[in-house]
């Protein structure tokens, strides 16, 4: 979806989040584990910096995005049908993309299967803020502040879309409860609380069916080789 601005889609985010991005990030990747980390719609890498010394996968269905990534391994793939062997990964991360996934529950029923037991994946996303004034507010403020920077930016579609799919799913304690992964805590950050953090957490082992080991075994998904030089 947002091929078509891979120049300047990380700047536009700052400008979204009156500069904020970065320290979200920042925050939510504090409850990551060490080792092998899986950075799930990851585009250009702008959460590399808060990943420190862990190995980073990066994935993504773009190429013009993926190609702007830094991260050690780069995979084009969509979340829903992670091209990955089970128990691959020690965590998962994911910032500002569950709202634009197609299912949910199968991205949800993915992290469960690549994480190894005790795994712990961290989201962070958009939301409406809780209370009812707050939510009518940032509603009717996003509704011309988002189409705005997206015309200015040219890309007026993409973040018109933006702007709708903050009503797209549930707030995260609805939305992430009763899965496949434990869901440990949320927090609120942001004007009127309309970003939010998740940490889940995978407690017992994964049964793949048939296809699903399968496919994980195949491999699918296209690996991005670094740009040399």
């Amino acid at each position: 979806m947002f091929s078509d601005i891979a120049d300047r889609y990380d700047r536009l985010n700052t400008i979204l989040s009156f500069g904020r991005d970065k320290a979200w990030r920042e925050r939510a990747a504090a409850f990551l584990p060490a080792g092998h980390l899986l950075d799930l719609g990851a585009g250009t890498g702008a959460g590399n910096p808060a990943f420190g010394e862990r190995f980073i996968t990066a994935l993504d269905p773009s190429l013009p995005m993926l190609a702007r990534n830094d991260a050690a391994r780069r995979v084009a793939a969509a979340g829903e049908r992670l091209p990955f062997a089970d128990e691959a990964f020690d965590g998962v991360f994911s910032a500002f993309v569950f709202r634009n996934l197609t299912s949910v529950e199968d991205t949800l029923v993915e992290i469960h299967r690549i994480l190894r037991p005790l795994g712990t994946a961290v989201i962070v996303d958009l939301s409406r803020p809780i209370g009812k004034v707050q939510r009518e507010l940032h509603r009717a403020g996003s509704a011309v502040f988002v189409p705005l920077v997206g015309w200015l930016a040219g890309a007026p579609g993409e973040y018109r879309y933006l702007d709708e799919s903050l009503d797209k799913l549930p707030p995260p304690e609805e939305l992430y409860a009763g899965g496949p992964l434990s869901l440990e805590q949320t927090w609120r950050m942001g004007p009127f609380g309309f970003v939010y953090g998740a940490v889940l957490r995978k407690e017992f082992r994964f049964v793949s069916p048939p296809g699903r080991a399968k496919r994980a075994q195949r491999g699918e998904g296209t690996a991005v080789p670094k740009a040399q030089g």
